[in-house]
C-alpha cells in the first residue's frame, strides 16, 4: 500500500474535483495536506471533512497567478507542519473556445492559471522542497497536472491544449534543471483523459457538441476504449503514486490516465 506517512503536501486547486480527491487520498496515506484554492469556503469544507475522518488538513487562500499568495501558502505549510515534501500543481481552467472564437483575454486567463501558476508554484516552493529533500531518503516531489490535450490535439479548446503542452515540456525541463543542481526534487506530470468533474463536464459537453452526440454513455465509449468516463479518484491515485517513494526512480516522466483515449 502506498504511504505518505510523515509527508507534508501543498495542493493547488484543492477545494474540489481532482484536487480535493487527491487531498483525501494523501491524508488517508498519512500526509498532512494544505489545500490551496481561491474557493476558500469550499477548501475549508474539504479540509474539515478530512480532519473529521482523522486526517491532518489545512485550507489556505491560493490564487496561483500571484506570488504573494504562493509565498503565504508555502509559509503557512512550513510554519504549521514544519516542512514541505510535496507540491501538486493541480489548479487549471478550461474555456472551451475555438481559435477563432477565443479572445486575447481568454488566452491571458488560460496562461495565467495553467502555465504561470505552475511556474510560480515550482519556483517558489523549490527552496522548501529542496530543504525537505535533503533529509529524505528519496527526496521531495512535484506533480504537475497536464492533460491528454498536452499530448495530442484538442478539438474542444486548442488554446487549452497549448497551455497543457507547455506544462508537459516544462515538467521535463524542471526535472532536468533540479537534477543538474543536485536538488533531490523529482518532477513528474499526470495526463488525465476526460474526467467527470465540474471542469471535465464542461469539456465533455463541448466535445459532444462538436461530435454531434447526445448520449453521454455512448460518447464515453467512443472516447475511452475502457468503456467509461474517468473519475477523480482514478487520477488522484496516480498523483499519490508519483508523490510517494514508490516513484523514487521517476523524474521528468508523464503518466497518462485516459482509459485508452490516446491509444486510438
Amino acid at each position: 500500500m502506498t504511504t505518505l506517512a510523515g509527508k507534508v503536501a501543498l495542493i493547488s486547486g484543492g477545494a474540489r474535483g481532482i484536487g480535493a480527491e487527491t487531498a483525501r487520498q494523501m491524508a488517508n496515506a498519512g500526509a498532512a495536506v494544505v489545500i490551496g484554492d481561491v474557493l476558500v469556503e469550499a477548501a475549508r469544507e474539504t479540509a474539515a471533512a478530512i480532519e473529521a475522518a482523522g486526517g491532518k488538513a489545512l485550507a489556505v487562500r491560493l490564487d496561483v497567478t500571484g506570488e504573494a499568495d504562493w509565498n503565504a501558502a508555502i509559509t503557512t505549510a512550513t510554519g504549521r507542519f514544519g516542512k514541505l515534501d510535496i507540491l501538486v500543481n493541480n489548479a487549471g481552467i478550461f474555456i472551451g473556445r475555438d481559435i477563432e472564437e477565443a479572445t486575447l483575454d481568454d488566452w491571458h486567463k488560460l496562461v495565467a492559471v495553467n502555465m504561470t501558476g505552475v511556474f510560480l508554484g515550482t519556483k517558489l516552493a523549490a527552496p522548501a522542497l529542496r530543504a525537505a529533500g535533503e533529509t529524505s531518503a528519496h527526496g521531495s516531489a512535484i506533480v504537475n497536472l497536464a492533460s491528454v490535450a498536452g499530448l495530442v490535439g484538442s478539438v474542444g479548446d486548442p488554446l487549452y491544449s497549448m497551455t497543457k503542452g507547455g506544462v508537459t515540456t516544462f515538467t521535463k525541463s524542471a526535472a532536468l534543471s533540479f537534477a543538474k543542481k543536485d536538488y533531490k526534487i523529482r518532477v513528474n506530470s499526470v495526463h488525465p483523459g476526460v474526467i467527470e468533474t465540474d471542469m471535465g463536464n464542461t469539456a465533455i459537453a463541448k466535445r459532444m457538441r462538436v461530435g454531434g452526440s447526445n448520449d453521454q454513455a455512448d460518447f464515453a465509449k467512443q472516447l475511452h476504449p475502457i468503456g467509461r468516463m474517468g473519475q477523480a479518484d482514478d487520477v488522484a491515485a496516480t498523483i499519490l503514486f508519483l508523490a510517494s517513494d514508490d516513484a523514487r526512480f521517476m523524474t521528468g516522466s508523464g503518466l497518462v490516465v485516459d482509459g485508452g483515449f490516446t491509444a486510438q
